[in-house]
């Protein structure tokens, strides 16, 4: 698939599944997630991937949010599935160091959203779908302390990768763009 048929036609999908990326093509997510537009070559962003028992702890981690945020006993059970709905899950963490003048925060959470996207389009390069979800629970202290955020720190995505088990229903059409775009 070349880079523009990719660009117009990726689509979020939640229905995953086995397998997941193995080591080999992992590595080359990253690479490609690292490639993000980055003033100042910061990197600022780090990876936590989530597999097998993983994903147990990240059902723990979710659920302590529920609790921490009284977000009721419906969350409680989307926090269990939402940690399994994927054979794998990628915590984006966006490492902002305010103290550089010449790259403001909202810099650098750009660069570590850029990063996610780049994660986004080389799973689907390599034939994985993926979904982006985030919510008041990725702001929960016992998640936000075992992905290793300082205090300025913000997690930004947990990306669900798999397998699709089934083609997303949807076609793609092409987006109307004049009411988003404007010339000077």
């Amino acid at each position: 698939m070349d880079a523009l048929t990719l660009l117009t036609t990726r689509k979020s999908n939640k229905k995953l599944t086995t397998p997941a990326p193995n080591a080999e093509q992992l590595e080359q997510i990253f690479q490609a997630a690292m490639r993000a537009p980055d003033h100042g070559k910061l990197k600022p962003y780090h990876f936590v991937v989530m597999k097998n028992e993983g994903l147990n702890k990240l059902e723990k981690l979710l659920k302590a949010a529920v609790i921490e945020f009284d977000l009721g006993e419906e969350r409680l059970k989307k926090a269990e599935n939402l940690a399994h709905r994927a054979p794998m899950v990628i915590g984006v963490v966006a490492k902002v160091d305010p103290t550089i003048a010449k790259v403001p925060g909202w810099e650098q959470m750009l660069s570590a959203g850029c990063a996610t996207y780049g994660l986004q389009l080389a799973a689907q390069t390599l034939g994985f779908d993926n979904v982006w979800i985030s919510g008041k629970w990725i702001n929960g202290t016992a998640l936000r302390e075992a992905f290793g955020c300082r205090e300025q720190d913000r997690v930004i995505a947990l990306v669900m990768i798999g397998t699709g088990t089934e083609k997303a229903e949807r076609e793609c059409r092409v987006i109307e763009t004049k009411y988003f775009v404007s010339y000077l």
